[in-house]
């Protein structure tokens, strides 16, 4: 029977079959001890007996064995599917389960949810699947036995069937207690039982790197453990069954969402147990009491639709690809040319349908498989992914309503009194008459409809652009392109110069925004006043649920919201269907803006200090002030003296004044009027009148219910040193920022009326 090795040297699924008459007939191999200290013992083994080693058997020896217990298997799994060299173990819920459903299986597959369910596990497949998300399966193991190597950093589990040889030979030698039991393999491999707290394997000579030519090397053991308490492995928490919240997270440009290059999956991954972490530190005792569960954050991908096959546009931008710098070129197109992507109507489509779809899957798949989650739904996005949503949860609707073309008091616009066949005939387009009138189309009709309805009448793409911009365009009224702006997203009156230099403000004159209107390409099917504020004209689907809250991580929105010509954000102005939105960002991300001065922006608010999670700021911060609030002091001690002097010398009698002089007079003036000053700068300052989050609350419109907007993070002691040194990396910070994950944390359980708790330091 013959026998591989497995990958990092380990041992293959085969094993040796093993008689346990021959174990115990076998006789013990000679014992050769070697005085020298344990801590620097190497066995000496040569290649006729591997058995021949130095003082490790003595280890232990003249102890009594324990009675023989069966050892009980952890459930480990592989991490990624091409690499059989990292295992991590499931939590100890989760290894009980697939425990219980292994000595339960049958000859029909049995399926286990680990993981907060978000993985399945088949147990006689032995493969983890994704649930929702598509991830090459991984492999599963149930480990008893494991081994290391001198420079492996972990222990790595055998495979089941080498284990379970191994226990029948270590229950034979504690039932019989004889030890230094050997057992070989065809490969050449030997593992020694020298005794119930040392087991050795030992690697065959022809085994080994060539480069090593070194015998101690040669022969060098690895260390064999039994069972997964006696190995220092990490193995996790479990997490509650109970879901409270549920929260979807989309992600930026490109692929990869921080300086690892990670996928969305793993950044998500990694924020989860963050919040798992802060719920059991800060939310200990509701959590004790029931009252907390957990928050579940699943990932919105939407980067391989785009760059996938269906559209095509990584082809046709790699023939338009200069060769030079590949790397980089590569870099771009894969990343900021999705920032292009979402300005062009075609593929900005692409983009929000697959966003809407993919949030609409993941909710209907989680409803499927928690079906007693009654709990409220959020929205994240980070970069772009955050200006996705803006504009997808600017467009939602409630109820019922008209259609987006429609205007917002309900009734159609009325369109020039030319007849359907004069505009036919005009576009050059009469051969479509017939399929409209069967609809009993008109011009009014025409104006309410969408291109998803003229293509399901079968008129081509380029004649519905043609007759869509055409109506759109040239023949809706003035009032109804401004019945459609969006309320509190108003682009504000621009000032026009007639033929004679004068000046006009407002939307007064038809050919100012018909001068607007054209400047675009008319292929490009832009139309600003449908939404108000510059983005392109796409049909914006819409989600299954009503969003709680979003949070914006990083945002560009304030942005591209100047750039599409929005001057101010009405204080009216909220969401149809979400009413809670805040905008996080780190001092030096280049990508962020801020959005509360586009709704007040006669208040020179400064941003929310989110608190750092241990409950206090940063020890650089709280130093800055204290130098600021030293300086103000010291400044004011300085004109308290001169104060105190100046009196002192007025009150002097007034034969021993000299003359008052005008300009003494001035100089009294000034300094009464510095005080004053001083004064008001004093209980201006922010520094000195504490922390902002102690200033009174500010409106700041109803975005997100009359509270304030934007929050800043307070950034590390070492990044300090060069903003521009760190600006990269605090884009990318956010997935891992625990400062940020508990943010959301107490939006949420505020809402449940759940108190937090702030650890004792």
């Amino acid at each position: 029977m013959s026998y591989g090795r497995g990958e990092e040297g380990g041992l293959s699924e085969a094993a040796p079959n093993i008689n346990a008459q021959d174990l115990i007939n076998s006789p013990a191999q000679t014992v050769l001890p070697v005085n020298t200290p344990e801590d620097q013992v190497l066995p000496v083994v040569d290649e006729a007996s591997p058995s021949s080693t130095s003082s490790f058997e003595m280890l232990d020896t003249e102890s009594v064995s324990a009675p023989y217990q069966e050892v009980k298997p952890h459930w480990f799994f592989c991490r990624r599917a091409d690499d059989n060299t990292f295992w991590l173990p499931f939590s100890r819920e989760d290894s009980d389960k697939l425990e219980k459903a292994y000595n339960t299986v049958g000859d029909e597959e049995v399926v286990v949810a680990v993981d907060g369910e978000r993985y399945d596990v088949h147990i006689k497949e032995r493969k983890r699947y994704a649930v929702y998300w598509e991830q090459a399966p991984t492999e599963v193991r149930r480990c008893t036995w494991f081994y290391k190597g001198d420079k492996d950093t972990r222990f790595m589990p055998y495979p089941e069937e080498f284990g379970k040889n191994l226990e029948d030979a270590y229950m034979i030698a504690v039932t019989l207690d004889e030890w230094k039991s050997k057992l070989e393999f065809p490969t050449g491999e030997t593992v020694i039982l020298h005794n119930p707290k040392l087991i050795m394997q030992y690697q065959p000579i022809g085994l080994q790197d060539e480069w090593v030519t070194s015998p101690s090397e040669q022969t060098r053991p690895r260390t064999v453990k039994r069972g997964v308490d006696n190995i220092p492995v990490e193995i996790p928490d479990g997490e509650p069954e109970k879901v409270d919240h549920l929260v979807f997270m989309v992600h930026g440009i490109g692929p990869a969402c921080d300086l690892r290059f990670r996928s969305i999956i793993q950044c998500v991954n990694d924020f989860r147990s963050a919040s798992l972490s802060l719920l059991a530190s800060h939310y200990k005792h509701s959590q004790q009491e029931g009252k907390v569960g957990r928050v579940e954050f699943l990932p919105v991908n939407w980067h391989s639709a785009l760059h996938g096959d269906a559209t095509g546009v990584d082809e046709d931008i790699q023939r338009i690809t200069l060769p030079s710098i590949s790397r980089l070129r590569h870099f771009t197109n894969d990343t900021l040319l999705d920032l292009f992507f979402y300005n062009s109507p075609i593929y900005c489509q692409t983009i929000v349908d697959t966003v809407a779809s993919e949030i609409n899957r993941l909710h209907a798949l989680f409803k499927q498989r928690h079906p007693g989650f009654a709990g409220a739904i959020s929205v994240v996005g980070h970069s772009l992914g955050s200006l996705i949503l803006f504009d997808m949860l600017t467009n939602q609707r409630t109820g019922i309503e008209t259609t987006r073309e429609g205007a917002l008091s309900g009734e159609p616009c009325r369109v020039n009194c030319d007849t359907l066949d004069q505009v036919l005939t005009r576009l050059g387009l009469q051969q479509y008459l017939a399929t409209l009138q069967a609809e009993n189309l008109d011009l009014e009709s025409l104006a309410l409809c969408q291109d998803s309805d003229l293509k399901d009448l079968g008129i081509p793409l380029g004649p519905r652009k043609k007759i869509l911009n055409y109506v759109r365009r040239k023949w809706l009224s003035e009032g109804c392109r401004t019945m459609r702006l969006a309320p509190g997203l108003q682009v504000p009156p621009q000032e026009f110069c007639d033929h004679d230099g004068n000046q006009s403000s407002g939307l007064a004159t038809p050919q100012s925004q018909f001068h607007r209107a054209q400047s675009i390409t008319s292929a490009v099917d832009y139309e600003y006043f449908n939404v108000g504020i510059g983005q392109v004209s796409i049909d914006y689907p819409q989600l299954a649920f009503q969003p709680q809250t979003f949070f914006a991580f990083g945002s560009p929105i304030g942005m591209f919201l100047t750039v599409r010509g929005l001057k101010r954000i009405d204080p009216n102005y909220t969401f149809p269907t979400c009413k809670s939105f805040y905008n996080i960002y780190h001092p030096y991300d280049p990508v962020a803006y801020r959005i509360e001065p586009m709704i007040v922006s006669e208040v020179g608010l400064e941003p929310m200090l989110i608190p750092h999670h241990k409950g206090r700021k940063r020890m650089h911060l709280e130093l800055k002030d204290s130098l600021t609030r030293m300086s103000m002091d010291l400044k004011n001690n300085v004109l308290g003296s001169l104060r105190t002097a100046w009196q002192s010398f007025a009150r002097l009698p007034v034969a021993a004044l000299p003359p008052v002089e005008e300009g003494e007079t001035t100089i009294e003036r000034n300094l009464q009027e510095t005080q004053v000053s001083a004064a008001v700068c004093e209980e201006e300052d922010p520094s000195v009148s504490g922390e902002q989050t102690e200033q009174p609350e500010i409106k700041v419109g109803m975005l997100n219910g009359g509270r304030r907007i934007d929050f800043v993070l307070q950034e590390k002691p070492i990044e300090c040193f060069n903003e521009y040194l760190f600006a990269i990396q605090s884009h990318l910070c956010y997935w891992e920022s625990e400062d940020t994950a508990l943010l959301l944390l107490k939006e949420i359980y505020d809402k449940l009326g759940v108190a937090f708790e702030q650890p004792q330091q």
